[in-house]
């Protein structure tokens, strides 16, 4: 309960009263409509019927073993979620997901181009019987253009963009071979798009009372997040490569008397207040240390010698006290730290949750901090069909005898 006397779970959240479907897989999309899910739209999501989202098959597992009830990073994107099981391919279940899509607001799918129109539920066909609704279709390269059909994951979709030819940034290796960022990020950046534009459309339709069409290509989204890399050479002629301008800073990641930190110091004031840090040790005003350009060439023997005075500090003893020089110095940070991070515990970052199968959790909440609609955690992730009865008869009227044949057909 808030000073005000008003318990989270009886203040509206900013998207109650919006209704979202997801016909879609693996991170991009649930990962649009589980920010709106945690915003308090309530999020559909609909899986097949057969073993649903391929996610669930997807570690982390609990000890490393497989189960489809218990994949942390289904279970992630997956929160604050019901969970229906329907096959769009039936002509019944086409029927049912006709009448899902009458009361939506939001629809968020991920079908390969031109799928939806070929089964009659293209944008076309569901804005005949739902004017209002917003349509986001994400695509590895989108609904147009001679890549079109052409497949993506995270690894090519990265190098398509021109993400991963950046990476690692900046490489002290020219030679090292590119590689995609680390975890899912090449398909979470997707989804903070999508999830930005449905907003706006959402905003339009609170004003104009019409829905529309959003083709969202994963290429293009990873492009638009490399800002400055992106334009360089359309506008100057300059291919930005993972060793930059050829000019390499000192620093980067070092290793510590516990650990590593960070450093980053491309202003020479900030050059300079490490140096005060370490006691502006004789070698800091020789020639090939004066400035900028001698340092660069210089950089893996000066990096030897940081290294020789960072390896008898601790990471924290480093970081406090660099900070009081402002010098950007930090420390790397495990997951291990953050759970245990006092910062995190006082804002309350990290819920504990409870999940039927995987039992006691914690898990991130948001970053954002809404004071008159609090983020709180509604239910868990589905399990597969979980909301099947919720949805189905509470919704829309079946009844149960009727369920079992649907299930029975094939149909959910």
């Amino acid at each position: 309960m808030n000073k005000e006397g008003i318990t989270n779970e009886l203040r509206e959240r900013a998207l109650d009263g919006v209704t979202v479907l997801e016909y879609s897989s693996m991170v991009s999309g649930p990962y649009c409509t589980k920010i709106m899910a945690d915003l308090g739209a309530g999020v559909i999501k609909i899986e097949s019927p057969e073993d649903g989202d391929p996610a669930r098959r997807m570690p982390p597992f609990p000890g490393d073993k497989s189960h489809p009830e218990k994949s942390g990073l289904f279970f992630y994107l997956n929160t604050n979620k019901q969970g229906i099981t329907l096959d769009l391919e039936t002509l019944e279940g086409k029927e049912i997901f006709l009448e899902l899509v009458k009361t939506a607001d939001i629809l968020v799918e991920d079908s390969p181009p031109g799928h939806m129109d070929q089964v009659g539920l293209g944008y076309r066909d569901l804005s005949t019987i739902n004017k209002g609704l917003i349509v986001m279709s994400i695509t590895p390269f989108g609904l147009t253009g001679p890549y079109r059909h052409y497949k993506g994951h995270a690894l090519n979709i990265s190098h398509a963009s021109g993400q991963a030819y950046l990476l690692p940034l900046i490489s002290p290796h020219s030679d090292r071979p590119p590689v995609k960022a680390g975890g899912n990020t090449s398909d979470y950046d997707p989804g903070l798009v999508a999830v930005v534009a449905v907003l706006a459309a959402l905003y339009r339709k609170g004003v104009s009372g019409r829905g529309q069409h959003i083709d969202m290509s994963k290429q293009e989204a990873l492009i638009s997040m490399q800002r400055v890399e992106s334009v360089t050479y359309a506008n100057a002629g300059i291919v930005m490569t993972r060793t930059g301008n050829k000019t390499r800073m000192p620093g980067g990641v070092l290793p510590c008397k516990d650990g590593h930190i960070v450093l980053i110091t491309p202003e020479e004031h900030q050059w300079n207040a490490f140096m005060t840090l370490i006691g502006n040790p004789e070698w800091s005003r020789e020639p090939w240390c004066r400035d900028m350009m001698a340092r660069s060439q210089n950089v893996d023997a000066i990096n030897k010698l940081l290294t020789e005075w960072t390896t008898r500090h601790t990471t924290e003893e480093i970081f406090r006290k660099g900070q009081a020089l402002s010098c950007p110095v930090s420390p790397c940070r495990s997951a291990e730290d953050l759970i245990r991070s006092e910062q995190l515990k006082t804002r309350g970052f990290f819920a504990d949750v409870n999940h039927s199968i995987l039992g006691p959790l914690k898990m991130p909440t948001t970053a954002s901090r809404f004071s008159e609609s609090p983020w709180r955690f509604g239910r868990p992730a589905p399990l597969l069909g979980e909301s099947n009865e919720e949805i189905y008869c509470d919704r829309l009227g079946y009844k149960k005898e009727e369920l079992e044949k649907l299930k029975s057909e094939g149909v959910i």
